[in-house]
């Protein structure tokens, strides 16, 4: 049976404890962050209805990098997902500098997500202090981590299940109203022409689209995680083709079908939209009674669900890191569970050092910690592109065989994909509004992942000095003990 064959046993100390059905939710809910319940307002107000064509746009963007990782996942399934990729294809330096780009976006993200559930639960239960909050959800995500790698996937199963199951209520609903045809609804403002009658489609003109398109893009981050974690599932070829074929759809129906049914149901100038929150105000508008708290527990799934996968993807990135010699050796060691716990324990303890700094010092540290990590999420895509036009030429010199999954317009769409990241990163300097700005986020963001490159260089260099060959003695010379 091959390495990459089903139903073998652990791939490098891990264990595949995922099942079918676990990839299958990881790959749907890793397109479903929390940012789109809750950043979803905020490009609506900016570009009206326009904002499907941003969604619309990056969802594009998205879907060509995803073919393309998966081209090469599929033909080599791994914990590094595209770092190891990088490694290989690009350089030693590569897969160590955008290893652990990807690993600080991502705890981060813990703390922004951990303070975000917090805030809710502090308003269900204010006898507990929001840092409480913040304490409990960290420790309970990270010990259901710690368990197994098949105990982070029946959480995140069903926390992806509750996130799936809600949007497509939410969008029968609300076709239903748009149609007319929802009992004991209030469905008189419900109009597809609400997508033309206030001020037209791109009511502040078509420049709009690429500001949507920055205020949507980051809410993508996390249709990755599938090929992370199809390293620990059964069939991991299949697990990468099957989640990548489904891509599509699932940013089809999740992302433009469910902001399609808000702009439908409220037109955007509404003040309830950036008041409440787009979807709370689309449910308020059909007279759903308590839908401020219903999209609550829907939003508290959402930020468990990121936070769960969050830390399960950080600290698959730091064993991958570990295995490869780029940390600590600690990081690619596994207990008897196939369970990195070292690698899991530096990666949650980031993170609460990361949700102390956004209690005390929220407009300095944390702050620079977020814009830092914000562009992250574009480096990663571009880093994909340009391993890909090197790792196509790899597989089909030494295996054709596992080319299962092909990006489409090889060599042409690829350098496209790559150069319409770079635009993106370009306007984004352009944005200079607010201390989290476009510009302030891009800046910062290029200085660490600079400072990064600069240690894997250094790193790569003293390594090679170390692993050069020593010259040869003369034969006549040499010892044969």
């Amino acid at each position: 049976m091959t390495a990459n064959g089903p139903h073998d046993g652990p791939r490098d100390g891990l264990h595949a404890g995922l099942k079918n059905r676990h990839l299958s939710m990881i790959a749907i809910g890793g397109v479903i962050g929390a940012g789109l319940f809750v950043g979803s307002s905020t490009g609506i107000a900016t570009a009206g209805p326009g904002i499907l064509l941003s969604y619309a746009l990056v969802g594009t963007l998205v879907v060509l990098v995803m073919r393309m990782l998966g081209e090469m996942s599929a033909a080599n399934p791994t914990s590094g997902s595209f770092s190891a990729h990088a490694d290989r294809a690009l350089g030693r330096w590569a897969g160590f500098s955008i290893g652990w780009l990807y690993w600080f976006f991502w705890v981060v993200v813990l703390a922004v997500e951990a303070t975000a559930g917090a805030t809710i639960l502090e308003g269900w239960i204010p006898a507990v202090p929001q840092w409480g909050w913040a304490l409990i959800v960290m420790t309970v995500l990270t010990a259901t981590n710690l368990v197994s790698v098949g105990s982070y996937g029946e959480f995140e199963f069903w926390f992806a299940g509750i996130k799936v199951v809600a949007i497509g209520a939410f969008i029968v609903v609300g076709l239903l109203a748009v149609l007319g045809v929802l009992p004991g609804a209030d469905t008189d403002q419900a109009s597809f022409s609400n997508l033309t009658g206030h001020g037209g489609f791109l009511p502040h003109g078509p420049g709009t689209i690429l500001t949507g398109v920055l205020l949507v893009v980051f809410s993508f981050m996390g249709s990755e995680i599938a090929t992370l974690a199809a390293g620990e599932s059964e069939d991991p070829q299949r697990a990468v083709t099957k989640s990548t074929n489904s891509i599509i759809w699932r940013i089809g129906v999740f992302y433009l079908g469910s902001i399609l049914i808000v702009v439908s149901l409220v037109p955007w100038n509404d003040p309830s939209i950036k008041e409440k929150g787009s979807y709370v105000a689309a449910l308020d508008s059909l007279g759903i009674a308590h839908a401020g708290q219903i999209m609550n527990v829907i939003v508290l799934t959402s930020v468990l669900s990121c936070l769960n996968s969050g830390l399960y993807t950080a600290s698959r990135m730091a064993f991958s890191l570990g295995q490869r010699g780029d940390a600590p050796k600690a990081f690619a060691r596994t207990t008897a569970r196939g369970v990195p716990l070292a690698a899991i324990v530096a990666s949650v303890v980031f993170g609460f050092v990361a949700v102390f700094f956004n209690y005390r010092f929220p407009d300095s540290v944390f702050l620079f910690l977020v814009n830092s990590s914000g562009a992250v999420a574009l480096f990663v895509w571009l880093v994909i592109c340009f391993s890909q036009l090197r790792m196509r030429k790899i597989i089909q010199a030494e295996a054709p065989e596992k080319l299962v999954v092909k990006m489409w317009l090889y060599p042409y769409l690829t350098w496209a994909t790559a150069g319409l990241i770079v635009f993106v990163l370009g306007y984004m300097l352009t944005d200079t509004e607010g201390e989290s700005s476009g510009r302030t986020t891009v800046l910062l963001s290029l200085l660490v992942a600079a400072a990064v490159v600069a240690v894997a260089v250094v790193k790569q260099k003293v390594t090679d000095g170390r692993t050069a060959p020593v010259a040869a003695e003369p034969a006549d010379k040499v010892s044969v003990g």
